[in-house]
């Protein structure tokens, strides 16, 4: 059966998400890495109200955070199908990196939006 992932946040520490299946009535078996490394699994937790649908909670390992990008990655066991991937961004020194990237792609851009109007201008003679 397939999964579709509703809403998702982070809340204190804590990847939260909804799961709907198609007329699924256990629980999907999920799993979670990040690097290629495999992370505790997410609990996952029927919601009474709505049958077919359930809550997953994936707390962050504090070994996770740490200057730089982490992505982390769910998917249905069953399946392997990918639910959801999500990024944690963190550390001073990353700032200064992302400043110089959007610098490299401003500067990009408008070199583009240059040659773009030349040769626009040219092909109109």
């Amino acid at each position: 059966m397939t999964l579709t992932l509703g809403a998702s946040a982070l809340r204190a520490g804590t990847w939260i998400a909804t799961l709907e299946g198609d007329g699924r009535s256990d629980p999907p078996r999920l799993t979670a890495e990040s690097a290629g490394e495999a992370l505790p699994a997410p609990d996952v937790t029927a919601d009474p109200g709505r049958p077919g649908t359930w809550e997953a909670r994936l707390a962050i390992p504090a070994e996770l955070l740490s200057d730089g990008v982490r992505t982390i990655v769910v998917r249905d066991e069953e399946t392997g199908d990918m639910l959801a991937s999500f990024a944690i961004v963190a550390g001073a020194p990353l700032d200064e990196d992302l400043r110089a990237e959007i610098d490299l792609l401003r500067a990009e851009l408008d070199m583009l939006k240059g040659a773009f109007r030349r040769h626009c201008l040219e092909s109109t003679d």
